[in-house]
């Protein structure tokens, strides 16, 4: 008999997933559980194991092929599958053979239209009739990119040349250079960085984003820290400056509610989060990823030192969960673990702030008795969304995460 195994879904709010790595080949027998392939979401790169025992008749779909959830990517030849109706995790046998069941569409010439509920919202918020958008998604489904490209082509008479119309492309371009061109190669923009860059757009075409600026005076907190060092790694753990900013954070999004929050647009609603699940921005392999802390208000400084070491291992290992990049209510981004001082960063949608870091530094600074004296300074940079935050209210919780940055005792009592 044939199993024909279709595409899960993998997590909150996914409705395609790109192929990244097939770890089976047709002919191979594999055993249940066994892992048949890689894909990326928009959260995380995720094991697809083999809901059943058998043998590869038929896998559809090549590396870097983005496919709704639903298709069907595998055909196993095993009896077991129809006897005991073995179904992909999670699902029940009935699921397994239906598919994923499809929400109702908008009605209208637009129900015709193969679009995820995603592609349909960000429609809405460009303005673009998704009747007059070309689908370039499997079976003429429109993506992201595809709404993206018409909003802006239709808000600018200079159309982009056919082969930079959309980022997918097959392979690098071996084309050899006409006379007095410059050679140049083209990397297909797949994976993480397809995934980040598909964030970023849709960040900064939806959020007016504001960045403010200042710095902290943390010498006592690097005397403090460099005392704690070794106790903390007789625990075997590396205390570094961000579980301190962590903790500075919770405090000040207690003190400044929104922002810890997001904006329902579709509603009108702003909605404020009553959990403090912290994001840390991690320079992995693949590109940037997010790993979020939960529950970062109910853990000590040394907890939250544990919790960051193990989420950037995982992170530069790939093997991050999707449940470990959900859910985040605050993002910290820290650009002076590699030099950086200040910076400009992009919040993380659905977010409204994230705060980013500078590389702490020894550098002269004027006493109100006229003295200069050599003193640690940390920079920060905070971007917020300006339709819920206005510059006063960024510059009262800056001020509170400076103030306790600069007293490691009351950052400790804060809790």
């Amino acid at each position: 008999m044939i199993f024909q195994w279709k595409l899960p879904d993998v997590g909150e709010g996914i409705h395609e997933a790109e192929i990244v790595r097939w770890r089976v080949r047709e002919g191979d027998r594999v055993e249940q559980d066994q892992i048949l392939l890689e894909v990326q979401t928009d959260k995380a790169t995720v094991e697809i194991p083999s809901p059943v025992a058998g043998t590869i008749v038929k896998l559809h779909g090549a590396e870097g092929q983005i496919v709704p959830v639903g298709t069907v990517l595998v055909e196993i030849e095993t009896e077991q599958a129809l006897r005991t109706g073995a179904a992909p995790s999670g699902a029940s046998p009935q699921a397994a053979a239906e598919g994923p069941r499809v929400a109702p569409s908008d009605g209208g010439a637009r129900s015709r239209v193969k679009a995820a509920p995603a592609v349909r919202r960000l429609a809405r918020e460009l303005g673009v009739d998704l009747g007059q958008v070309t689908g370039t998604g499997p079976e003429g489904r429109v993506t992201e990119e595809d709404v993206r490209a018409f909003a802006r082509r239709a808000a600018s008479p200079v159309q982009a040349p056919p082969e930079m119309s959309g980022f997918r492309t097959t392979g690098t371009d071996q084309r050899a250079p006409e006379e007095g061109e410059d050679p140049e190669e083209r990397i297909p923009l797949r994976g993480v960085r397809r995934v980040i860059a598909e964030h970023m757009v849709r960040s900064k075409f939806t959020i007016p984003h504001v960045t403010g600026m200042d710095e902290a005076d943390v010498t006592d907190l690097v005397e403090w820290r460099r005392r704690a060092e070794e106790a903390a790694a007789a625990e075997g753990v590396r205390l570094t400056y961000l579980p301190f900013v962590v903790k500075a954070v919770v405090s000040a999004l207690r003190a400044y509610p929104y922002f810890n929050a997001s904006l329902d647009e579709q509603r009108g609603e702003i909605v404020l989060k009553k959990a403090y699940h912290i994001g840390i921005a991690v320079d992995a392999p693949d590109g940037l990823v997010v790993p979020v802390i939960r529950h970062a208000d109910r853990k000590s400084l040394m907890e939250l030192a544990r919790d960051i070491e193990e989420l950037k291992q995982k992170a530069r290992t790939r093997s991050l969960t999707p449940r470990e990049m959900q859910g985040g209510t605050f993002t910290i981004s820290n650009i002076g673990s590699f030099g950086g001082m200040f910076a400009t960063p992009v919040i993380h949608y659905p977010q409204v702030a994230i705060l980013a870091t500078g590389r702490v530094v020894r550098r002269p600074v004027i006493l109100d008795d006229d003295r200069v004296v050599g003193r640690y300074m940390m920079p920060l940079s905070i971007t917020f969304d300006h339709r819920i935050i206005d510059g006063a209210l960024s510059g009262r919780f800056m001020a509170h995460v400076i103030r306790l940055l600069q007293n490691p005792v009351s950052l400790l009592l804060s809790g």
